[in-house]
């Protein structure tokens, strides 16, 4: 009996201690919210890929101080309400930060994120949540849409032979990720001499383009910015292909990317992109890490070094905040705000810095363009960071 009653006591002893282990084995949650299958899933797959393959490592290599990053990710499908929702569940689970994704659910969240102090890091780059005076809990590490429009803009003048103005269109899904940058960009378009002839819309989910296409051949312009992600954009430039458009094109960060040539069966040879990362494989210090890290074998694309730089960011912060006891939302924001040159190890076209009244990572843009099926840099170009451009 006193066996039993020995071995009982052990056994006790052992269940609280692992219980104990188990309470204090402290996590970070995070949320992440991500379009996997949604209009905008063929460019937010790889990107969550990259926030997600990023974490792993972080845990892997001793997380944040030791704490692990719990960061379930959820699939909104593009759909505000399920982004809303889902939201409302990470904030019951006490999340410190979220990782985020579209422009429609980041902007209509920019209030609530701001009044529930939630770090809210997104994959839109809409320029309206830049500025800290009006949606202070917001960021995001690549160049605005305005930022980049406006330097494709300048890359486009710079190179501009001929006397006469040059002729310019904007083709746009009529969504706020489309339109965000349409205001700043023409207003930089007609500063630099372009004659602004219009716009057309062409929807996420199109198929066709003809009459759009048709409208931009009849206007004569010379260069089409568009603003969809890749399928859309492989729309457009196989019609316009087909339509015999001399139009150069140039696109927002999501439309043109490494896909694009499958996509566009030849139709994107010499299309630009405005883009916000080294392509995969580069020779760049921070390029073999990422390959180490990275859960599947085989090429990225532009998209998944930018998930990864984002969960980067959001581990240095977290790190930050940690270490000065401020593990939550105020004291995330807090250190984000610190950050100050960030060095990225090349995969990003400049080093990162975020203030307390400037949520602009960089003004620095690298300028693609296809070539025989790659993407090749012509050029960057830093843009001054105008004080009244900031959220426009």
């Amino acid at each position: 009996m006193k066996q039993t009653m020995r071995v009982f006591a052990m056994v006790a002893a052992m269940a609280l201690c692992v219980s104990g282990a188990a309470y204090s084995a402290e996590t970070i949650k995070v949320g992440h919210l991500a379009d996997l299958t949604g209009p905008t899933g063929e460019v937010g797959k790889p990107y969550a890929q990259g926030v997600q393959d990023y974490k792993d490592w972080v845990n892997k290599n001793g997380g944040i101080n030791g704490k692990q990053i719990d960061m379930p990710m959820f699939d909104y499908a593009y759909d505000k309400n399920k982004a809303v929702n889902q939201y409302k569940k990470y904030l019951e689970d006490k999340v410190v930060a979220i990782q985020g994704w579209g422009s429609g659910d980041t902007e209509a969240l920019s209030k609530t994120t701001g009044d529930d102090k939630i770090p809210y890091i997104s994959a839109s780059y809409s320029a309206h949540l830049t500025d800290p005076a009006k949606t202070p809990y917001n960021f995001f590490c690549a160049p605005d849409y305005t930022t980049g429009l406006r330097a494709g803009l300048k890359y486009l003048k710079d190179n501009w032979k001929e006397k006469r103005a040059p002729k310019i269109v904007f083709i746009y899904p009529n969504v706020p990720y489309g339109i965000a940058p349409i205001k700043g960009g023409k207003e930089y378009a007609k500063e630099l001499g372009f004659e602004v002839l219009g716009d057309e819309n062409v929807d996420l989910k199109a198929i066709e383009a003809n009459s759009q296409l048709l409208s931009v051949k009849n206007k004569g312009a010379d260069f089409a910015w568009t603003g969809g992600t890749t399928n859309s954009t492989a729309v457009i430039l196989k019609d316009a292909k087909k339509l015999g458009l001399t139009t150069k094109f140039f696109s927002n960060i999501w439309g043109i990317d490494e896909t694009t040539p499958k996509l566009a069966g030849g139709a994107e040879e010499g299309a630009l992109v405005m883009a916000g990362s080294t392509v995969y494989g580069s020779n760049v210090p921070g390029m073999k890490q990422l390959m180490e890290v990275q859960r599947y074998p085989g090429a990225q694309v532009v998209h998944y070094i930018r998930g990864y730089v984002s969960m980067m960011v959001l581990t240095e912060a977290l790190k930050i905040a940690d270490k000065k006891g401020q593990l939550n939302g105020p004291g995330v924001k807090a250190a984000l705000e610190t950050l100050k040159d960030f060095d990225t190890g090349g995969l990003t076209p400049a080093k990162l810095t975020f203030t307390p009244t400037d949520h602009r990572p960089s003004m620095t843009v690298n300028i693609m363009e296809m070539q025989k099926g790659k993407l090749v840099l012509k050029q960057t170009i830093e843009l001054p960071r105008k004080k009244e451009w900031l959220g426009l």
